[in-house]
């Protein structure tokens, strides 16, 4: 099978739920931010893979804030899309969005972007499909995370002293 050398962002998009069960919470009945920051790397993995299809590995985070709690019981959705693709990584936005289930009150309670390197069997960094942008959302996120890759790449250049 030959493989694809571009991919629209729709094709790679993710929505998760999960309920927070007493296992995910802290004696405050609060969930703990090491579960969110697990369910966001596990979502945002599975679209870099639908995108790239190969396996993929976490490279960076970028900060994650939370921005409210998250409540045993509480219903926590997770979205996640495909924004920037260089040469060979790329960027995934995740959105979490906590919903009460009984009054249905949602709340944005925390975003992060990520950045996956596909690799061959051998371990060896791929070449991935280009993105397709689909509308003019899809375009503001791509040069954003154009401007965060780009960020990224200077940051981890050595300083001199």
């Amino acid at each position: 099978m030959s493989k694809v050398f571009s991919k629209k962002v729709s094709e790679s998009k993710v929505e998760t739920t999960y309920m927070v069960l007493p296992e995910h919470t802290n004696p405050l009945g609060n969930i703990f931010g090491g579960t969110i920051m697990a369910w966001v790397d596990i979502t945002a993995s599975i679209a870099a893979h639908r995108h790239c299809r190969e396996q993929v590995v976490t490279a960076a985070v970028d900060e994650l804030h939370f921005l409210h709690p998250v409540k045993l019981g509480d219903l926590v959705t997770l979205k996640a899309s495909v924004n920037y693709v260089g040469t060979r990584s790329v960027e995934v936005g995740v959105k979490v969005i906590a919903e009460n289930p009984i009054s249905g009150m949602c709340k944005h309670t925390s975003s992060a972007y990520l950045v996956f390197v596909a690799l061959d069997n051998s371990g060896k960094a791929q070449k991935l499909p280009e993105l397709i942008l689909e509308s003019d959302e899809d375009k503001r996120r791509f040069a954003e995370g154009k401007k965060r890759q780009e960020h990224r790449k200077s940051a981890r250049k050595p300083r001199a002293s």
